[in-house]
């Protein structure tokens, strides 16, 4: 079998190695609870990565991902009091006009999106210091029982964070293979100019996969928010990496077009393997970010589309 023809296996491949690798090095990571645990404590990140996987299908990259779940978190703490339940649709409508915002400035300013990305999160980091008095915040517990008590705990023994992401990722799912908009996303990532000659509005599907991607950054921050029961302007600090290197493992290439969200959900497992047998294998902290820069290079140049990439600047 040609490596053409198995670059498309690969991420569960690599998935199963390394669960067998991490097994046989310590019987106690197989256990169902250990496993369920450790899917729960990445659900933040897989939200945060299944948005960055509609901004990277199309070719594009949101690297305001990381600062729009740290705003939210501050958002959420200062609006419980008033809104209750009602502060996820502040948070909600905050990640999609920030991730709006990104698309517009994209596809009308001609700026690429990994500055248009930046200069987005910069604007939500500032803002996330303005509400917060560049202080960290706490939840009362009460108050995060009665409206989002739902988000956390277990029922039958599955954490309720499982839950929210498997409700997320069916309704994605549904969105990519389902609808005509995830058609769409499809072909703007397979060839934009061949997107735009049979009249797609290209700008439009744009920005709308620029918001969902906030959106569903701004849903991390908000179980993150939850299960820390607090908020701050760095809260989610770490995460970018390592989402971005999820999507790009799990087979989705910065040159969009191919993978998708059921490929983030297996890169996201892969992360959740690589960290936990960091922990075993006793990595120190310091080295993890280097040990996720390292395997970002590598999924870039193992799952890149090379053929539209005549030149690399």
């Amino acid at each position: 079998m040609s490596i053409e023809r198995l670059k498309p296996h690969l991420p569960w491949i690599t998935l199963l190695t390394l669960v067998v690798i991490v097994g046989v090095a310590d019987a106690n990571f197989l256990r169902p609870v250990n496993l369920l645990n450790m899917v729960a404590d990445i659900m933040p990140l897989f939200i945060m990565a299944l948005g960055l996987t509609f901004a990277i299908y199309i070719g594009g990259i949101d690297l305001s991902a990381q600062s729009l779940a740290n705003m939210t978190t501050v958002i959420a703490t200062v609006a419980l009091p008033s809104l209750g339940i009602g502060a996820a649709l502040v948070c909600i409508l905050a990640g999609l006009t920030f991730g709006a915002i990104s698309g517009f400035i994209t596809t009308k300013l001609y700026v690429p999106s990994f500055v248009s990305t930046l200069a987005v999160g910069g604007v939500a980091y500032s803002y996330a210091q303005y509400l917060s008095g560049q202080r960290a915040l706490y939840m009362d517990a009460t108050l995060r029982d009665s409206s989002f008590g739902w988000m956390v705990g277990n029922t039958a023994g599955i954490p309720h964070e499982i839950f929210v992401g498997a409700v997320l990722v069916l309704a994605m799912l549904f969105l990519q293979e389902r609808t005509t908009f995830g058609r769409a996303l499809k072909a703007v990532g397979a060839g934009e100019l061949a997107a735009v000659a049979s009249g797609l509005n290209v700008t439009r599907i744009k920005v709308m996969a620029f918001a969902l991607s906030g959106m569903l950054a701004a849903i991390a921050g908000l179980l993150f928010s939850v299960k820390l029961s607090g908020g701050a302007p760095t809260l989610a600090n770490g995460f970018l990496l390592p989402a971005i290197v999820a999507v790009l493992v799990g087979g989705t290439p910065l040159t969009g077009g191919v993978g998708g969200v059921l490929n983030t959900l297996i890169g996201t497992l892969i992360v959740a393997v690589i960290r936990s047998s960091m922990l075993y294998f006793e990595v120190d902290a310091t080295m993890q970010q280097m040990v996720f820069g390292i395997i970002l290079i590598l999924a870039i140049a193992l799952t890149i589309d090379r053929s539209k990439l005549r030149i690399v600047k």
